[in-house]
């Protein structure tokens, strides 16, 4: 789950939430990636830079789904996150892909997450720091 500790803007570490529309048949997680994909939300594929974060909790119906909350992103904000395995070959400042949206891998090659700082992570569901920029 991705949790925004810090907005470098030096005044308000709270993200500005939005209602958009969800996409038919789609589970979504709270703290969960999301891209806006044919003008609705949809979670984030591991090597698909992000736009959103979920902020709810939600099934998709097949038809007539809700709108759902969610923040967009800015290059300025911190967020923490779990890694999904033991990140000994990653650095602060490598681009690491997602895990379903909710969690950063230890893979470099087509990284959308930068990492800001590793918090010292050696094992999987150690939490870091990224930044999507």
């Amino acid at each position: 789950m991705f949790r925004l500790i810090k907005i470098l803007n030096g005044r308000i570490n709270v993200g500005e939430p939005v209602r958009l529309p969800s996409t038919a048949g789609k589970t979504y997680h709270y703290g969960q990636a999301l891209v806006i994909a044919s003008g609705k939300l949809t979670p984030c594929d591991a090597t698909v830079m992000p736009t959103h974060i979920c902020g709810e909790d939600y099934v998709a119906p097949s038809a007539d789904n809700k709108d759902i909350v969610a923040t967009p992103i800015s290059p300025d904000m911190i967020f923490e996150v779990p890694f999904s395995a033991a990140p000994t070959s990653v650095n602060v400042g490598d681009k690491v892909t997602l895990a379903d949206g909710m969690k950063v891998t230890a893979t470099t090659a087509n990284g959308v997450a930068t990492i800001y700082d590793k918090n010292g992570a050696t094992k999987a569901d150690d939490k870091c720091l990224v930044q999507f920029k």
